[in-house]
């Protein structure tokens, strides 16, 4: 492993879960580059209060999403995945026919062609038939669909706890080692 993740921030609810992987990713020592989109960015601030630089404080490097001339547009840039958290159904859609519009859906396709792992983290309910044929699509490339759906039989005792069962999971799933997911230990 390169010890690089990419992580996308869409305009969908669930910042939480974008910012909170930023932190554990820089706890664990991966370098991650950052994409957030213009939602993305709106978002983060009207859920978490956050602006744009203390956004991109978070991540190694932060691109600009028009950017498509940046590194990680390339499969020759070893990132070792990428996680979208939150997953936008536009950015799902995006995905899922190809549409490399911004850098982020570039990279993401880039993250495909290369099969190296991508994680999305879809925030949208109930889900239409257009959402699931995406979500299909997605899974028939080698993409990982993981809606945030919080386990409970752990018990949480707070929304943090179930935010960051939700991020090691993620995290495991990309192939991280250092993942620490909660495992149910039987009745």
């Amino acid at each position: 492993m390169s010890g690089r993740l990419v992580v996308g921030i869409t305009g969908a609810s669930g910042a939480i879960y974008g910012v909170r992987l930023l932190q554990r990713l820089r706890a664990l020592g991966v370098q991650t580059h950052l994409v957030a989109t213009p939602a993305g960015i709106l978002n983060v601030h009207h859920e978490l209060g956050l602006d744009r630089r203390e956004l991109e404080a978070l991540a190694d490097v932060a691109h600009n999403p028009a950017d498509i001339g940046a590194a990680i547009a390339s499969g020759s840039f070893a990132a070792d995945g990428m996680l979208v958290a939150p997953c936008s159904m536009k950015t799902l859609a995006a995905v899922a026919h190809g549409l490399c519009d911004n850098l982020l859906t570039r990279a993401a396709d880039v993250t495909l062609k290369e099969r190296r792992r991508l994680l999305l983290m879809v925030r949208e309910t109930p889900f239409n038939l257009a959402h699931l044929r995406n979500m299909t699509a997605v899974t028939e490339m080698g993409g990982i669909v993981f809606p945030p759906l919080p386990a409970f039989y752990h018990r949480p005792q707070s929304i943090d706890q179930l935010v960051d069962d939700t991020v090691e999971r993620a995290l495991a799933l990309v192939g991280l080692p250092q993942a620490r997911p909660r495992e149910w230990q039987g009745l």
